[in-house]
């Protein structure tokens, strides 16, 4: 994983570019060519895989009355030096104990971008810090973190009043409650691996799609909205699907592709924009204009400047796909867990990927269900395939748990967590 890691969390909720990127002087894009090739160099970072990382979202309520609407400015106070610039623009923003950047999602969801590290175990111990160090912060103010991968309490409410949110709420809103509940009421767990060898990509990247709606089902933990049974074990995923396909659906793995970059590259120019910055603030997108037209200067991007390296960047951090490559592997498929329950997912995604022979295993498994992201959402670990595949690679992924550097007693506690998951079906 490359140094950008853990900083595009910044710019996707203020709009400015990664640290990497904003080191750069940005230039006008020519042409479609010139901007395929910039995404294809900062997307897929090449290299031995060497570092992991994690982003843990979670819902934040009142402990005494988690029904409750938040209360920002109590939120505010808990956080106090740690506020997010979202919230309180004089906020120093400083980092968790052990360096993790703090965000907030629009709803007030917080969110810990752990900083990469070289082994999974000194990542479990910088998170453990951050989220004790943050749990004991919001405790003070009588504040608790959520359990799920949704709000079980709460309809969704913005409470970040940015323009970027501003605008999303507005695009989403005609397609019915899914952007508004994404933005607001979900919480994700977000696993980070780096992309590994040129020639490893097409299969790390398959795999890594494949494994989603196994994954999904497997640690589906956001039944409850609101206050009422949705009837489907991830609500949050059924969200995101619902704010818009072209930023949500999930790449075509099987074969594996034999260049994922230039597809994806390919992709962000057909993209439509889903907000477009501007100074004097209103940062509603031209609607159906995608980043190639803008490039090209078709239609109302005539009226606009032509785009720059810093707009692509922008650009990319509007993707919601299950997979989204920033340099590294972002899977973005996994419900929230209870706080004490992040690491196993985590582990055993890692396990899955830890060697060539493995992610053939997993691909054997996984790629005859790649396709059933909504079964999974809805049904779990009742849709038969789901559960056929789940039992599979619970034995793949636990048989290459000691690959993840963990100790023999972590390794067997991960294990029993998986397959009580597994047995369990659960429906949280």
């Amino acid at each position: 994983m490359t140094a950008v890691h853990a900083h595009f969390p910044d710019a996707e909720r203020t709009g400015r570019a990664d640290v990497a990127t904003a080191n750069r002087t940005a230039r006008v894009l020519a042409d479609r060519a010139e901007g395929e090739a910039y995404v294809a160099s900062v997307c897929f970072k090449h290299g031995p895989p060497r570092l992991v990382g994690a982003e843990l979202e979670y819902t934040v309520h009142h402990i005494a009355d988690p029904a409750r609407p938040l209360d920002p400015d109590i939120l505010a106070a808990a956080l106090g030096p740690h506020t997010p610039r979202t919230l309180r623009a004089d906020s120093p923003a400083q980092p968790l104990t052990a360096g993790s950047p703090l965000s907030l999602e629009p709803g007030c969801q917080v969110e810990i971008s752990a900083l990469p590290q070289p082994s999974l175990a000194e990542l479990a111990v910088a998170i453990s810090t951050d989220l004790d160090h943050l749990t004991e912060l919001l405790a003070r103010r009588g504040l608790g973190l959520g359990g799920h991968g949704i709000d079980a309490h709460r309809p969704p409410r913005r409470l970040l009043n940015t323009e970027r949110y501003a605008a999303m709420e507005r695009r989403f809103a005609p397609s019915g409650s899914g952007g508004i509940t994404m933005m607001c009421s979900t919480a994700g767990l977000q696993v980070c691996l780096d992309t590994g060898e040129r020639d490893q990509l097409p299969a790390r990247w398959s795999a890594l799609h494949a494994l989603g709606p196994v994954l999904l089902a497997l640690f589906a933990n956001s039944a409850r909205h609101a206050g009422r049974d949705t009837g489907s074990v991830s609500a949050r995923w059924l969200a995101v699907l619902g704010t818009e396909r072209a930023r949500t659906y999930a790449s075509r793995v099987a074969p594996p592709a034999e260049d994922p970059a230039a597809g994806w590259a390919a992709r962000m120019m057909d993209t439509p924009l889903m907000v477009l910055p501007k100074p004097a603030g209103g940062w509603d997108a031209p609607a159906g204009l995608t980043f190639g037209d803008w490039i090209d200067r078709r239609g109302p991007a005539g009226r606009l400047a032509p785009p720059t390296t810093d707009d692509l960047d922008y650009h990319l951090t509007t993707m919601f796909t299950p997979v989204r490559p920033r340099g590294y592997l972002e899977a973005r498929y996994l419900d929230t867990q209870p706080p004490g329950e992040w690491l196993t997912p985590v582990a055993l995604l890692t396990a899955l990927l830890s060697g060539k022979s493995v992610v053939d295993d997993v691909l054997e498994v996984c790629l005859p269900v790649a396709h059933l992201w909504e079964s999974a959402a809805h049904r779990g670990l009742a849709d038969a395939g789901l559960r056929t595949a789940a039992e599979r690679i619970a034995e793949i992924g636990c048989a290459a748990l000691p690959e993840t550097g963990l100790g023999p007693s972590t390794v067997s506690r991960l294990a029993t967590d998986v397959y009580r998951r597994l047995h369990s079906g659960r429906k949280d």
